[in-house]
């Protein structure tokens, strides 16, 4: 484990902890299959499944969890630059004359990171086409939204926002926090879990603004995230 996780770790752990217990209330037995793998379901309502190493385990239901690729075929079919996603610049244009791409399949660059990033967010899918609308009559458009993302789980409820990696430094405690990474002492990223006190928009200032903060101050839930230098 990353020393510099470990107090963000710890927080995460006794919060999926409460999240365990709500759901053992609700079901009598939760199996997780990872290294043995699933090869078949059995029945038409799934009333078991079938391992790799010939076990059969009974189940109330199943939850299959499959991830996501970018869909790049077209793309590479038609030429054009593929790497995690389609390869676009800020403007959201491709290497090809007069086609763009947007959404979870764009891996465009990005102003203010330096890189190229993707994101998988409904986010993107609503704010980008507005920029490759934009490029595509011709004006000086750029997408340079800091990535973001939010998620709720029964009571728990979280929002991420930025880039990540660093220092992780914790405010809060296992049923109300807020997580923030620093490189440099400059902040790169914020996850508010059950606050809901507007941390995006406060984050998205500090890390656009570089400023060198104070851990200790941010640690402190007794200091005003609006009061951070920035």
């Amino acid at each position: 484990m990353d020393k510099d996780n470990s107090a963000l770790i710890e927080a995460l752990q006794r919060s999926e902890k409460r999240f365990r217990s709500l759901i053992e209330n609700v079901l009598d037995v939760i199996t997780i299959l990872d290294k043995n793998g699933i090869i078949s379901y059995e029945s038409p309502s799934v009333e078991r499944v079938l391992t790799r190493d010939g076990a059969r385990i009974d189940a109330d239901f199943v939850v299959v969890g499959i991830g996501v690729m970018p869909r790049t075929g077209l793309a590479e079919a038609a030429g054009l630059p593929v790497d995690n996603g389609i390869l676009v610049d800020a403007g959201l244009r491709t290497e090809a004359e007069n086609v763009f791409a947007a959404g979870d399949v764009a891996n465009a660059y990005h102003p203010f990171a330096g890189r190229h990033v993707r994101v998988e967010h409904w986010a993107n899918a609503l704010h980008q086409p507005v920029v490759a609308a934009q490029a595509m009559l011709g004006k000086d458009a750029v997408y340079d939204r800091l990535p973001y993302f939010f998620t709720d789980q029964y009571d728990l409820g979280m929002e991420y926002t930025g880039f990540g990696g660093g220092e992780v430094v914790v405010r809060g405690d296992d049923r109300e926090f807020v997580a923030f990474w620093l490189r440099d002492g400059r902040l790169t990223a914020a996850m508010n879990v059950n606050v809901w006190t507007g941390v995006p928009e406060v984050a998205q200032r500090l890390i656009r603004s570089g400023a060198r903060l104070d851990p200790a101050a941010l640690a402190d839930p007794a200091v005003p995230l609006e009061d951070m230098t920035a």
